[in-house]
């Protein structure tokens, strides 16, 4: 029976599960019972069932797996969910090292926590595309934003000289004029006290000229598609998006109930140093000393972000969604397909050629589509991605029918002398290399 068990799931991955409870092949209960078995195999970690979890060739699993263990025995990343998709099948879909090494403070865990594909991970600025862009995305197919209209006819206090000529898709493509980053939780507690804050911030940059990659831009963008639906962007999200597609695991603020998480940073060191110190990179007037809610515990199903936890309880345009990576694909798919998912129809073919064409700064609508941002020089013409501040990175390749996915949980780790978390583009690329080179 056993062996039996072990034939059946050889074809029913995590991702794979989730895509065929959409079409409605393995609604009956023997096959659910079957699934659930899988997920008890996994969670006793990877070692027995690992080559359960991917279709691909024995080479590429072998040079993924290669680097993934490399990564993880090197002390790069705690751990790893990798998920490949390739003619809209799962080929690799495997989880390395450990949910958590580490107690707050950089304690070692006496038995740190095995990683399964199962784990939710704070998907940081990944938010930014598969929430906030894709919301987007929906309401311009439905002509309910049009991109080059002035934002201030969605948020008609957003006004000012400059800023009245700042439109949905300048806001998009991240060349607004916004500055990058503030801590809006020095000026707000609530998500309409930020956006009062950020509207009121003078502009660092001109208008359409320059793309400076701004977290205030999608916090401004969370605001507008909640005037537009008059709901907020979780609920808005949730109804249009993620329960038709029958995504259960992809959320903000997520429930401590049910799958595991993969835990993040210690507190938020990084954010610390970005207001102390202005030589990191970020000039802040805000002494730090004057803020009291820095958290002072390992984060675990809690977004790391301090703008998003703070003065957007979780849920804001730039950050806070949590996911796993099968359903991570199941959105990436959708791009892929020309907005259709298991004959449903989520978003125009027109609507994504839009957001996925280059503008003259280089980038699509919400998502990178340049070199500078993508890890690998030379990707075939339409691919798009994005990172997140967690170790969080997705790729897509239309004229391939390609998807690359890797989650890490790198500030478990902690940062190091000089403050920062340890980097994974040099992951990232060699993975993509690797894909790549099998084609």
């Amino acid at each position: 029976m056993l062996l039996l068990t072990f034939q059946i799931c050889e074809s029913i991955t995590a991702a794979n599960f989730v895509k065929a409870m959409h079409t409605n092949r393995l609604i009956q209960p023997a096959m659910i019972l079957v699934y659930l078995v899988l997920l008890i195999l996994i969670s006793c970690g990877e070692g027995q069932t690992s080559q359960l979890m991917d279709r691909t060739s024995s080479h590429l699993s072998e040079a993924i797996d290669s680097i993934l263990h490399t990564a993880v025995t090197d002390h790069v990343i705690p751990g790893a969910v990798v998920l490949i998709s390739r003619d809209d099948q799962i080929i690799h879909h495997r989880a390395y090292g450990f949910a958590q090494r580490y107690k707050y403070g950089m304690i070692p865990l006496d038995q740190p926590i095995q990683l399964t594909t199962l784990h939710r991970f704070d998907l940081a600025s990944l938010t930014k595309v598969f929430a906030t862009t894709f919301a987007l995305m929906i309401l311009t197919d439905q002509q309910e934003v049009l991109l080059d209209e002035p934002a201030y006819r969605y948020l008609p206090d957003f006004r000012g000289i400059s800023k009245d000529s700042i439109t949905v898709r300048h806001l998009l493509t991240h060349s607004a004029g916004l500055s990058p980053w503030k801590p809006t939780y020095y000026h707000a507690s609530s998500p309409d006290e930020a956006y009062q804050y950020i509207r009121q911030l003078p502009l660092a940059y001109p208008v359409g000229k320059e793309r400076h990659y701004s977290d205030l831009g999608f916090m401004l963008l969370g605001y507008l598609i909640e005037s537009v639906t008059g709901k907020p962007l979780d609920t808005y999200l949730s109804e249009a998006l993620f329960d038709p597609l029958g995504m259960k695991h992809t959320t903000f603020n997520p429930s401590p109930d049910g799958l595991p998480f993969a835990v993040t940073s210690h507190g938020n060191p990084f954010e610390k140093l970005m207001v102390d110190d202005d030589d990191f990179g970020y000039l802040c007037d805000e002494d730090p000393q004057a803020f009291t809610g820095w958290r002072n515990y390992v984060l675990t199903g809690e977004v790391n972000d301090g703008n998003a936890y703070h003065a957007h309880q979780g849920v804001a345009g730039h950050a806070g969604l949590f996911s796993i990576a099968a359903e991570l694909q199941v959105l990436l798919q959708i791009l892929l397909d020309g907005g259709v998912y298991s004959g449903h129809r989520f978003v125009s073919a027109e609507v994504i050629e839009k957001f996925l064409t280059k503008d003259a700064l280089g980038h699509g609508l919400g998502w990178a589509m340049s070199q500078d941002v993508l890890p690998v020089d030379n990707l075939p013409a339409g691919s798009f991605g994005h990172t997140g501040f967690t170790g969080t990175y997705v790729l897509g390749i239309p004229s391939l029918d390609l998807s690359i996915i890797l989650l890490t949980n790198r500030q478990n780790l902690g940062t190091n002398q000089a403050g920062y978390y340890n980097s994974v583009t040099p992951l990232r690329k060699g993975l993509t290399e690797l894909v790549l080179e099998d084609r």
